[in-house]
């Protein structure tokens, strides 16, 4: 994409778009939807037969504690909540955000000034998330799914079961229409894929993939609606154009590497003088689990 030049919008929207995310999976007429997508990543562990939407916003405790803004919060027939999340751009302590919103969902279910009587009766807790542009490091490039629980890192066997952490790297998941082998490959192409289709395809022709299309269909929304869909697109394709010239900029300069591998070696001679990872995080700019790993 080139100066102000921005994609046509096409006939469907693009799933993965706050706005269209949250039109799509994130309202009471379509929650059929979001029971289709989670029974089929959960594959058989978990059945859900019901959910209920949740305010997205969790404040804290205290008055200078920040809040805990969720893109879908729903609970469950069961009581479980799940936490579904959609990460466009790699963040640095993302995981560490993953930990910080899945706790804040266990704590606020002590009841205020009675945790004698309440006994610690916890209900389960999943976290879901879509990544669309980046993969976390460290994973095999041949791997999208990543289902996390508690576990004794020996023997591997679980030793809770109530929290999970489900990632679904969209950049890995590279199937073709003809090696999609089951539901859940169908849901990740159709996010992936929908907004560059020009109808639905005949091995989606199923009720719940029907309804997915004509929500998503664009001549569908309302002017209200278009607006907000089409400022999300910009926002995107804005972001886009940012990151693609810095790394275009870097590669002509031929530097891109060289900073990099400059970076790590300061990194690492700031760890043989005993500096705290998060100073060093600060002054080389690396992420800490990298310099965690040099």
């Amino acid at each position: 994409m080139v100066g102000n030049k921005q994609p046509v919008t096409g006939k469907y929207i693009d799933p993965l778009v706050d706005f269209a995310f949250k039109k799509i999976f994130g309202s009471e007429p379509n929650k059929d939807l979001l029971i289709a997508f989670l029974n089929e990543v959960f594959r058989g562990t978990k059945h859900i037969v019901d959910l209920v939407y949740n305010k997205n916003e969790h404040p804290g405790d205290l008055m200078d504690e920040g809040a805990a803004v969720f893109d879908l919060l729903c609970t469950g027939d069961k009581g479980e909540q799940f936490l579904i999340e959609v990460q466009r751009g790699r963040q640095g302590r993302f995981k560490e955000r993953a930990l910080f919103y899945t706790s804040r969902l266990i704590s606020d279910q002590a009841p205020r000034g009675k945790r004698a009587e309440w006994g610690y009766e916890i209900t389960e807790v999943y976290l879901v998330a879509l990544l669309e542009n980046f993969t976390l490091e460290g994973n095999p490039a041949d791997k999208y799914l990543h289902d996390i629980c508690l576990c004794d890192r020996d023997t591997g066997k679980i030793f809770y079961d109530k929290l999970g952490y489900t990632y679904i790297e969209l950049l890995n998941f590279v199937k073709t229409e003809e090696e999609l082998d089951s539901e859940l490959d169908k849901w990740l192409y159709v996010l992936k894929n929908m907004s560059s289709m020009d109808k639905i395809p005949a091995y989606l022709r199923k009720p719940i993939f029907e309804k997915l299309f004509s929500i998503a269909e664009y001549t569908n929304l309302t002017k209200e609606e278009k607006n907000m869909y089409d400022s999300s697109m910009k926002y995107k394709w804005d972001n886009k154009n940012v990151l693609d010239y810095a790394v275009e900029e870097a590669k002509k300069e031929g530097k891109l590497e060289g900073k990099l591998e400059e970076a790590r070696e300061i990194a690492r001679e700031l760890k043989k003088e005993g500096l705290t990872v998060e100073f060093i995080a600060k002054t080389t700019k690396l992420s800490i689990e990298e310099i965690e790993k040099l």
